[in-house]
């Protein structure tokens, strides 16, 4: 009963966030953040986002610019979403090199 209360009384409100101008300004935004990360890795992170996503300083000002143009469910998510590309890469990575090494080894045995 409360539900369809509050739901009748926002019908006809639009958000204007997900449009898509506010959409695109959102992932021009957030890539725009995340190739300063990119850029900037040999940097130590010292800035915390959400998530637990650790960023450094140079990337402080487009990081606000990604929080003010994106909604804050929409800044998790994509945080989430790099950390655990970012994890997942980590993991191939020191797969591969293990791999290497395996294979030197198991040559030379």
């Amino acid at each position: 009963m409360m539900l369809e209360a509050y739901a009748a009384g926002k019908r006809d409100e639009i958000h204007t966030d997900v449009l898509l101008k506010a959409r695109q300004a959102c992932y021009k935004a957030r890539d725009a953040f995340y190739s300063c990360l990119e850029m900037q890795s040999d940097k130590k992170p010292t800035e915390i986002g959400s998530v637990g996503l650790l960023y450094p300083t140079e990337c402080k000002r487009s990081r606000d610019e990604y929080v003010m143009n994106c909604r804050a469910s929409w800044v998790k998510h994509f945080d989430r979403q790099y950390c655990k590309t970012k994890r997942t890469q980590r993991l191939l990575d020191d797969r591969e090199t293990r791999r290497g090494i395996m294979e030197l080894f198991g040559s030379v045995v």
